[in-house]
């Protein structure tokens, strides 16, 4: 990044360089994202999800079935992309605990049948099929 500042800089005015401008603006943005990671890092605890084991809690997975039909489910992770890390081969979703399905599920034990309003105002039910840590 500092080499296209340094390169843009050579070119002359820098009032007038939009090159260089932009390539401090990008270095900003990658400084800011640093920090927040840093941030998360510092904040971070290791650990066990807190709750029962069969109770939805942040930073478990939990299996879903849309209206009690077990054909029709959707797993993903309760908490935030962070936990997940940059691994690739992770492959699912993840819902924030005030998503409007992470809110509804959120404290629910396996087996329980409990309804949301999605986004688009529609009212759906689902049942905590599984419960399961990372």
């Amino acid at each position: 990044m500092s080499s296209r500042i340094a390169a843009a800089r050579e070119e002359g005015d820098l009032s007038e360089n939009g090159g260089y401008h932009a390539a401090r603006e990008e270095q900003g943005q990658m400084e800011g994202r640093i920090r927040q990671l840093e941030d998360i890092l510092r904040r971070a605890k290791v650990g066990k999800a807190e709750g029962r084991s069969d109770e939805v809690a942040p930073g478990r997975l939990v299996t879903v079935a849309y209206d009690g039909d077990e054909d029709d489910t959707d797993t993903f992770l309760l908490g935030s992309r962070e936990v997940l890390g940059t691994d690739s081969s992770v492959e699912y979703s993840v819902y924030s605990p005030q998503s409007p399905l992470g809110a509804a599920v959120l404290g629910a034990k396996v087996g329980q049948e409990v309804r949301y309003t999605a986004p688009n105002g529609k009212e759906l039910m689902v049942v905590v099929a599984k419960v399961d840590t990372l």
